[in-house]
């Protein structure tokens, strides 16, 4: 059924999640009733085991580079992807800052001219993989702010470093203009398309066909499922790995960390919930599709349509789209007409169901999907790397991550080893996101998907009685309702 976001800081779907990840226990990270020390960050990044908790104040020395070391990059990642659960990010930019000036004695003078060359780059290749892979941090002012101090102190060391934080700056610039223009025109889709849909809920018997419908738009399955996947890149194009923890943000009552306001959260998760209310739109796309129509042939033809546009999403890896397929096709106003699937060949639609089962926590989308993501390791093209992944049980399964697995442990230290698997989930995402759409668009198929008008879900149930008649007391008593 169509997916909805609860409160700004929650997703719901239909399925329940263990995270086989094994949460750390008290007795773990204690020893004779005393805390273990945190290892250094030689230690605990390259020659020790992996860090599965530690002190805050020790993972953001860890993330500190010096003259002669400078933390693995999967680390970089997982730290302020997750970091922003404790303080934001422009506090933590800012103790980065003060420990750089502190370790490397950027505030004497005169400053170790060998030491800062050694040092300059290293801080310059954390910064630069920072703005690059959570740009939107960049959004405030103090975060530049603090990057421009931190280059002013070691540049009497090398102008260089001035050339590459402007190189970096402009680089961040663009991004941002990018992702101003690309979620202003979401936004402005996702508007247009509630307007146009508002029109036909006032109905109050089935209307005359006001709108073209899909198939005579587009005929063939092939191409719907490639223009679906326009879509859902794009989408998914928009999304930075932080909003995947950005709904989770809270008060921290161990460091006073205050939670933001639901205006400033919901503008931070709004990417996600643009995607969310694209699965919705196409669900009930579907459903209006198919119960629009005044003969039961007619129905059957775009049943049988969908089924195999269905299909050819799945064989390419369009996870979000085949799931929105079916749970439009599995509303009630659609699977209650009886005699309009009794004339359709509904072998390939059990097939596919089967395949976005729930039961055993989706077992089996989750093992098609493990074949999507090897094939697309080893392809050779885009068409075969597109992995595109049923969006709202992502949000489940990080959302129940984070649930079952507390962000610190009873001695104060943060459970490191749940953002691991944290940043190993929103990891693959931003991998799979990245694949440029292969298929050639085809814009008046995407104007379609973005503003042919649905029913809302009583104008679905009238559609759908004026089809085919109410069988029982209850369907006859919401009919004359509506």
């Amino acid at each position: 059924m169509p997916q909805t976001v609860c409160s700004g800081t929650m997703f719901t779907t239909s399925s329940g999640f263990s995270p086989h990840l094994a949460c750390a226990e008290p007795g773990e990270e204690e020893e004779d009733g005393a805390p273990q020390e945190d290892p250094g960050p030689a230690a605990c990044l390259a020659d020790g085991p992996p860090i599965t908790s530690a002190s805050l104040e020790t993972l953001i020395q860890n993330l500190v580079p010096t003259a002669d070391y400078y933390p693995e990059k999967a680390y970089v990642f997982t730290f302020l992807l997750s970091v922003r659960l404790f303080i934001p990010p422009s506090e933590l930019l800012s103790r980065v800052c003060e420990l750089c000036i502190k370790q490397q004695q950027l505030d004497q003078s005169p400053l170790d001219t060998v030491k800062v060359r050694k040092f300059g780059p290293k801080i310059l290749q954390l910064l630069t993989e920072w703005t690059e892979t959570f740009p939107s941090d960049f959004r405030d002012e103090k975060m530049v702010g603090h990057l421009k101090d931190i280059i002013r102190r070691i540049a009497p060391c090398d102008e260089t470093y001035w050339k590459t934080l402007n190189q970096m700056l402009q680089k961040l610039s663009q991004r941002l203009a990018l992702m101003s223009q690309g979620e202003e025109s979401i936004v402005k889709v996702s508007l247009n398309a509630s307007s146009i849909s508002d029109k036909l809920v006032a109905f109050k018997t089935k209307p005359p066909p006001i709108q073209k419908d899909m198939l005579s738009i587009c005929n063939d399955p092939y191409t719907l499922a490639q223009q679906l996947t326009h879509v859902e890149l794009e989408h998914l194009s928009h999304i930075g790995p932080e909003e995947f923890v950005q709904a989770f943000v809270q008060k921290d009552p161990l460091d006073g960390t205050q939670q933001p306001s639901f205006s400033e959260q919901k503008k931070k998760t709004s990417n996600l919930e643009a995607y969310v209310r694209w699965f919705n739109r196409l669900c009930y796309l579907v459903a209006t599709e198919i119960c629009m129509p005044a003969k039961k042939k007619q129905r059957a033809t775009v049943i049988e349509f969908f089924i195999d546009v269905a299909r050819e999403c799945f064989n390419i890896g369009n996870f979000n789209s085949l799931m929105a397929i079916i749970s439009g096709m599995n509303m009630t106003p659609v699977s209650r007409l009886k005699k309009t699937w009794s004339k359709t060949k509904t072998a390939k639609f059990f097939i596919l169901e089967h395949q976005m089962d729930p039961t055993g926590n989706f077992y089996n989308y989750r093992t098609a999907l493990r074949g999507a993501a090897h094939r697309s390791q080893t392809a050779n093209s885009n068409r075969e790397r597109i992995v595109i992944p049923f969006f709202s049980l992502l949000i489940k399964d990080i959302y129940f991550l984070n649930e079952g697995c507390a962000n610190r442990l009873p001695n104060g230290h943060v459970n490191f080893e749940k953002f691991v698997e944290l940043a190993r989930q929103v990891g693959e995402f931003m991998t799979w996101k990245q694949v440029e759409c292969p298929f050639e668009e085809d814009r008046a198929i995407l104007h379609y998907l973005h503003t042919a008008p649905i029913f809302s879900e009583d104008g679905l149930y009238l559609a759908s009685y004026e089809s085919e008649s109410p069988e029982n007391q209850v369907e006859k008593d919401r009919w004359k309702a509506l």
